[in-house]
């Protein structure tokens, strides 16, 4: 038996510390807030998607851009099933929602924690409150982490489940990445991943809190024109740029940010080809013949979107419907198939869903999650370099992490 600390109450320490004190291990879990798991609290708008159901570990590790085959022996044992397993036999019925996202059938973020307590408790893992500083080492081993007020917890082996630097207000501060720094690993830079991202063009300020839904983007590189990133879906105007779903998912396809490097290519139409399109508002056209051409859109396009539109186009919008030409109806379309905005960068770190970069995963044994410099020390979660796209794939990294990471420590 040994005496397991866990640093970091988040998913997956909670999942690593439950799984090792199966092992019959003594665990202790270290925990900065007096509330575990507060940045799970607010996933999924506070409904938390756990994870992302498939049964094919290529479409987990495809989904996982930095690192994806390190995860190759966590996914195998511990897939989407499991997870969902875990939760329901903890008494958290779940459900899957469309794209094959999974929730809480109660759409409540906090059962999902209050299970992941639960588990760690009734495991009699022992939950304290304090900020982890730096380990006290000896001859390369660890004897015991020291906290922010010096109290000293020794133990045998130790897990480090702190998570990134996004969403510092609930705790998760980059700790983790100090802790491995002074033992010898190397650290990625951090960056921001699934984060809105700032946009050039004063207009996008204009449409502040309009969200749009089935539309498709491209995301392509200015100087080649080449397309990185291609999607569907939901999308959000900020006062700073763009945000939603389809934008958080593009945002991790961007590895250099530069300004003005990659552009925004917005399809608002994506169902219809031009020629539909073009049909389409000749219909509209008959319909409000003698109305300014503001208002002869207000069933193709958000009233908000309209005059927007209209400038990018170059049209009048007081000219009556019926004094549209085939030239002008033909920018119309190309301005609806292809609104182009310029990237200016990635919202701050602060902003960011996830984080990208952390504890090299080269350092780290993919089958136990144990550091290859440190014999007592392993990693679970956000606080490794690996980071997924939108849609439970990152919940699932801190599970699968998490548990391999405890039940390898006997």
């Amino acid at each position: 038996m040994s005496k397991v600390i866990v640093i970091g109450a988040g998913a997956a320490g909670l999942i690593a510390a439950g799984f090792a004190a199966q092992n019959g291990n003594e665990v202790i879990l270290l925990e900065r807030n007096p509330r575990p798991a507060r940045k799970l609290m607010i996933t999924g708008k506070g409904r938390c998607n756990v994870t992302h159901f498939t049964t094919l570990i290529n479409d987990l590790i495809e989904a996982v851009p930095v690192n994806g085959r390190f995860l190759y022996s966590a996914f195998t044992r511990f897939m989407p099933a499991d997870t969902m397993d875990f939760f329901e036999e903890l008494g958290v019925p779940l459900i899957v929602e469309r794209g094959d996202r999974v929730f809480p059938e109660s759409q409540k973020a906090v059962d999902i924690v209050d299970a992941l307590v639960k588990f760690a408790k009734q495991n009699k893992v022992k939950i304290i409150v304090g900020r982890a500083k730096h380990f006290n080492t000896e001859n390369g081993i660890i004897k015991a982490v020291i906290t922010e007020d010096n109290e000293e917890i020794s133990g045998d082996d130790f897990i480090v489940a702190t998570g990134g630097m996004s969403y510092p207000l609930t705790g998760s501060t980059g700790d983790g990445y100090s802790l491995a720094k002074e033992l010898g690993h190397t650290i990625i830079t951090p960056k921001p991943s699934l984060v809105p991202l700032e946009i050039s063009e004063e207009w996008c300020a204009d449409l502040q809190g309009l969200s749009l839904r089935n539309v498709s983007i491209s995301i392509r590189n200015i100087n080649t024109y080449t397309e990185i990133y291609k999607d569907f879906g939901e999308m959000l105007f900020t006062h700073f740029g763009v945000s939603g779903p389809i934008i958080l998912s593009a945002s991790s396809h961007i590895r250099d940010c530069k300004s003005g490097q990659y552009i925004i290519e917005l399809d608002l139409k994506p169902a219809l080809s031009r020629e539909q399109l073009d049909a389409r508002i000749l219909r509209d056209i008959a319909e409000f013949a003698n109305k300014t051409l503001n208002n002869a859109l207000v069933k193709l396009l958000p009233k908000a979107l309209i005059p927007v539109v209209l400038d990018l186009a170059d049209l009048n919008p007081n000219i009556k419907a019926n004094q549209l030409t085939k030239e002008m109806r033909s920018d119309l379309v190309e301005t609806l198939k292809c609104m182009t905005m310029t990237i200016e960068g990635f919202r701050p770190i602060e902003e960011a869903i996830v984080t990208s970069g952390g504890v090299s995963a080269n350092e780290i044994d993919p089958k136990t999650m144990r550091s290859k410099w440190c014999e007592n020390l392993y990693f679970a979660g956000e606080v490794i370099d690996v980071d997924a796209y939108t849609g439970g794939y990152n919940l699932q990294i801190a599970f699968s992490t998490g548990k391999l990471a405890g039940s390898s420590i006997y």
